[in-house]
């Protein structure tokens, strides 16, 4: 296993998610908006980094995602907790990512392991949330407000959360039945 230059952005940006959370706790929204900004672009940063200069490596294909996925559901947390979001909606996505996390897992245990291909559903799910969180920092950091754009941005995430939740049940069910492995039905 080697570590490359996005295994070293991508670990910096697991050690941000600490401080833009602190941030937040403190309310400094700034400073949360300007950690939040710099994950998002050193994502970029590591991804051009791995596809130009053939930097790819296993363990880049595991931290990336999970970086993400921990400082979106950490930002969403925090924000459900000071009110700036909707609680329904951080619990339906700490939900849905416990769900794919479980699901996983039994199919792993079952020796029937799953491969996680992001659906198109889920990728736009994860770009809403990423948009939403920005959204909501920006307005914080910038004591401004952009009306109707957070609640549209609200609704549109837990919708599209559900249907990537629901997504992933499927798929996930097929599998693990054989139904997505060339036998038939009821065989």
């Amino acid at each position: 296993m080697r570590l490359t230059i996005p295994n070293m952005i991508t670990i910096m940006r697991f050690v941000l998610v600490p401080a833009v959370v602190l941030a937040m706790l403190q309310e400094r929204w700034d400073w949360a908006f300007a950690g939040f900004l710099i994950a998002g672009i050193s994502d970029g940063v590591d991804g051009f980094i791995a596809r130009h200069f053939n930097q790819f490596s296993r363990l880049g294909a595991y931290l990336d995602p999970m970086a993400d996925k921990l400082l979106l559901v950490s930002v969403f947390v925090v924000m459900g907790i000071s009110g700036e979001l909707p609680l329904w909606l951080v619990i339906t996505m700490v939900s849905r990512d416990a769900l794919i996390v479980c699901a996983v897992l039994l199919s792993t245990v079952m020796a029937h392991p799953v491969e996680m291909k992001p659906l198109l559903v889920s990728k736009a799910n994860t770009a809403i949330q990423i948009v939403l969180a920005a959204v909501v920092l920006g307005e914080l950091a910038f004591d401004i407000r952009l009306d109707p754009l957070r609640p549209a941005l609200i609704l549109l995430s837990g919708v599209l959360t559900v249907a990537s939740a629901a997504a992933y049940l499927v798929a996930w069910l097929r599998h693990m039945s054989g139904y997505g492995e060339g036998s038939t039905p009821g065989t």
